[in-house]
């Protein structure tokens, strides 16, 4: 057999790598162009609308830019304000307005402190949103900055002065209890609301009817009425002269009320796992609380993420609620500010749209937080 000369070697190599690969075709499925044509002219009904939609932007957008920037007041002057009104937006009220709307009636010269836990408060939610930090020291950073949110917020903290100047919880307000309120009751609703739609489920006659009893008897009345007993009719029942805080009488209500609604959630989840992975647990030797736990729960939560986020969002706006009975979150702060000074009072509107951004920001941000954990799931 003849050798082949590496000069052979090298030309034939050097064809085969002359030799351009195949190459995939352009992508014109993605940008900005596709998505126009697909999603907004994709058919007639699409042009139509889409179409109509542009034509109420063209009418109401001038005017819209003009209110609320071109004629709009931002300086905090009453009589500015009045000689602009109906022309363009008093956004003064809330330059004038927003310690009182953000704080409520938290003591002016102490204000530094709410804003400092708020502060707190959300990298902590931040960082709990994040996978790196999912370990144990988490928990230990929630322990301790719990305890600095109610130190800075009261002054005291399990009875012990902490140097500060005490503030009783009735005058705490403003954002930082909206945030509060909602993250305790969401922390505190949701492994009760597991434990619930388990026991809905559970083969045992007297832990389902009393957990079917606690669904049906808090989802037949509205928050406002929880509130109201859980603040005035509650302390009736105590033993004289016991009578909890309000700020936790409100707290639980919020709580147990959240709980029967996101118990329901979770009990849909649980049905929509087959039982032969029961079966299967069973079989491997895997008792009652290793099979919900390491089998059941993991999956039926991963299938209620949008429901149960839907819900945290519902528990962050029904905070409102609260001034029924005398604590002013962030709405009930924003109306004490501004109907209690007669020269802000027409200016109303933008306070409110004032406060509807921050209820929308923090809402969007769950909602996109909501979004990525259904991507985790679906991919992992």
């Amino acid at each position: 057999m003849r050798p082949t000369s590496p000069s052979s070697l090298s030309i034939s190599s050097g064809a085969a790598g002359a030799l351009i690969p195949p190459r995939a075709a352009p992508d014109n499925s993605r940008g900005l162009r596709h998505w126009v044509r697909t999603e907004l002219l994709g058919s007639p009904i699409n042009v139509v609308v889409t179409a109509l939609i542009t034509a109420l932007l063209v009418w109401q957008l001038p005017g819209l830019l003009s209110w609320s920037i071109l004629h709009a007041v931002a300086q905090p002057d009453a009589d500015a304000c009045q000689s602009a009104r109906g022309l363009g937006a008093c956004w003064g009220v809330v330059s004038e307005k927003y310690r009182l709307i953000l704080f409520g009636r938290y003591p002016y010269a102490e204000q530094w402190r709410p804003l400092v836990a708020t502060l707190g408060l959300l990298v902590l939610l931040v960082a709990s949103c994040m996978r790196q930090c999912w370990h144990r020291g988490l928990v230990v950073a929630w322990v301790l900055g719990l305890c600095g949110f109610f130190g800075l917020m009261g002054g005291r903290l399990l009875g012990f002065s902490l140097g500060l100047t005490p503030v009783s919880t009735d005058q705490w307000g403003g954002f930082p209890l909206t945030l509060m309120l909602s993250t305790l009751s969401i922390a505190c609703a949701f492994p009760l609301a597991v434990l619930v739609a388990l026991g809905r489920r559970s083969d045992w006659p007297m832990v389902r009817a009393l957990c079917i009893t606690y669904i049906e008897l808090v989802r037949g009345v509205p928050l406002i009425s929880v509130l109201f007993m859980a603040s005035f009719m509650f302390p009736l029942l105590m033993p004289p002269g016991t009578t909890p805080d309000v700020l936790l009488r409100v707290l639980a209500g919020i709580t147990l009320f959240s709980a029967a609604y996101l118990a329901e959630i979770i009990r849909g989840g649980l049905q929509a796992i087959p039982r032969g992975q029961l079966e299967a647990a069973a079989s491997l030797g895997l008792g009652y609380w290793a099979t919900q736990r390491l089998v059941v729960l993991p999956q039926a939560l991963a299938h209620v993420v949008p429901g149960i986020m839907n819900n945290f969002i519902a528990i962050f706006k029904d905070t409102s609620l609260v001034t029924i009975v005398s604590l002013y979150e962030l709405s009930g702060a924003m109306g004490l500010a501004v109907n209690g000074d007669p020269n802000w009072r027409p200016f109303k509107l933008e306070a409110y749209l004032f406060i509807t951004l921050i209820y929308f920001v923090c809402c969007f941000a769950m909602s996109r937080y909501s979004l990525w954990v259904e991507r985790q799931v679906t991919h992992r």
